[in-house]
């Protein structure tokens, strides 16, 4: 099952040990990504930093871990999909345009993350972390 993850699943494994974080190193699924992805990380890690306690060292390591099975995608490969991205979740969420597309224009099971503006549209399914350990009774999980 292919799935497009969300810059926010990586915030959220990076800030603390828990289910999205070992969902991510131990994922069933096949992650995509835009490469927009990792300079989007690259410009919090300071706030990162902070937040989780972690130092520089241990900060490159799980970063590394977390995206490790995350295929990145350049924006000539879901660039034709980015207006279509645009109508369907409104202009103030610029930065989620290239996830969208990526999804539109692949075949992929849908989006994971947070964000509730993914939810404005019914093209791609959203799917939440609590739900795709329901979805596919991750044992490990529980």
């Amino acid at each position: 099952m292919i799935l497009v993850v969300d810059t926010n699943i990586i915030f959220s494994g990076l800030l603390k040990e828990g289910k999205t974080r070992e969902l991510l190193i131990t994922s069933p699924f096949d992650l995509i990504a835009p490469e927009t992805i990792i300079s989007e990380i690259r410009k919090y890690e300071d706030l990162i930093l902070k937040k989780s306690g972690l130092n520089k060292e241990d900060f490159e390591v799980l970063f590394g871990l977390l995206t490790e099975n995350i295929n990145l995608f350049e924006k000539e490969v879901y660039q034709n999909k980015l207006k279509e991205a645009e109508k369907l979740i409104g202009l103030d969420e610029k930065g989620d345009f290239p996830f969208l597309a990526l999804a539109l224009c692949m075949s992929t099971k849908g989006i994971w993350t947070e964000d509730k503006h993914f939810e404005r549209q019914n093209k791609v399914q959203v799917w939440k972390t609590e739900e795709l350990i329901k979805e596919f009774n991750k044992s490990s999980f529980n």
